[in-house]
């Protein structure tokens, strides 16, 4: 694992070990706590099927809230991701909802096959929802699930989704629920930022939904890079540069007609911005999409590089990889 410093800069606090597994909330932005797990909690109220299951990561996914609500309907499967999603898959084909969570680097490379061949060939009704997507820890490649999108994107029948907050995960749980089959859902877990509500969004499975809007600069975007992105809006506010948010949280299916008809509008730059990889991910998906439609904007991409990734204190990463709010605003003014 490669390591990097975290000296203090000028006019910046020293940052500490703990920073590598801090929230990616700014400081004094507001946050909530566990909202996965509270939303799962309230959902099996109603809803006896739905039952919780994790590899020995219950209170790192926040699923131990619904181990403590619920212990009759909680499967503490052990350090045995691929037994796990195999008893998940059998579960469902019992009539159970399972919601069976992970760090999103094991379901995405150590259980894959066995995601693919019991879930996704049978199209059992498992919700795969997984912590640490993307740059959201800072302990190196073990640990940063970088090509999850591209590897999940890529398995036939699996719906794949990449919440922006607090707000939005408790939307998706219940809907994900309500949806019938296989999908795999990135997680915010701890402090979650608190954002979309300000917005008065809806999260709707399959759909994208337009959080702002602007003449300049069309900045699609998933997950935490939506937060960042309306960050940088702000940003490039205050030098006159009007930026449009378009929040797409279902990477696959993707929302075609509403990508294509944001990105034909004449006289913006697109930018596709995302916390995964380059390859494979939303970034691709959206360029293939606008070629095969014959639709040609200036297109640009804001993403993870090719390559694996160094260890340490998050704000330090999400700067080096050109994903903070900073570097965001920064690429965009650049392009413009």
């Amino acid at each position: 694992m490669t390591s990097i410093k975290t000296a203090a800069q000028p006019g910046k606090p020293r940052l500490t070990t703990s920073a590598m597994i801090a929230s990616i909330a700014a400081e004094g932005q507001r946050t909530k706590a566990a909202p996965f797990g509270h939303a799962l909690v309230e959902l099996a109220r109603s809803r006896a099927d739905v039952i919780g299951m994790t590899a020995d990561l219950g209170k790192y996914t926040d699923l131990h809230i619904f181990a403590k609500e619920f212990p009759e309907r909680y499967y503490q499967m052990g350090m045995a991701e691929q037994l796990l999603f195999g008893a998940a898959s059998g579960l469902a084909a019992e009539g159970f909802t399972p919601f069976a969570t992970t760090y999103a680097v094991f379901a995405s490379r150590r259980a894959y096959d066995f995601i693919h061949q019991t879930i996704a060939e049978e199209d059992r009704n498992v919700k795969i929802v997984c912590a640490l997507p993307g740059l959201t820890s800072g302990y190196g490649p073990s640990h940063q699930a970088t090509e999850d999108l591209a590897l999940l994107r890529a398995m036939p029948n699996m719906t794949v989704i990449d919440p922006c907050d607090a707000h939005e995960i408790a939307q998706v749980v219940p809907a994900i629920a309500a949806y019938k089959g296989p999908v795999y859902m990135r997680l915010l877990r701890g402090q979650v930022p608190v954002v979309l509500d300000e917005y008065g969004y809806r999260f709707d499975v399959g759909k994208a939904k337009m959080i702002r809007d602007g003449k300049d600069v069309l900045i699609i975007s998933s997950g935490l890079m939506t937060m960042r992105a309306l960050e940088a809006a702000q940003v490039l506010a205050g030098d006159r540069v009007d930026a449009a948010v378009l929040h797409v949280p279902t990477i696959k299916p993707l929302d075609n007609e509403t990508i294509l008809s944001e990105a034909a509008k004449p006289g913006r730059l697109v930018v596709v911005a995302e916390n995964h990889t380059i390859v494979g991910g939303l970034g691709e998906a959206i360029a293939g999409l606008l070629m095969r439609s014959g639709v040609h904007p200036a297109f640009r991409q804001i993403a993870l590089p090719d390559e694996f990734l160094d260890a340490g204190a998050l704000p330090t990463l999400h700067d080096r990889y050109g994903i903070s709010t900073t570097e965001v605003a920064r690429q965009i003014k650049q392009w413009l």
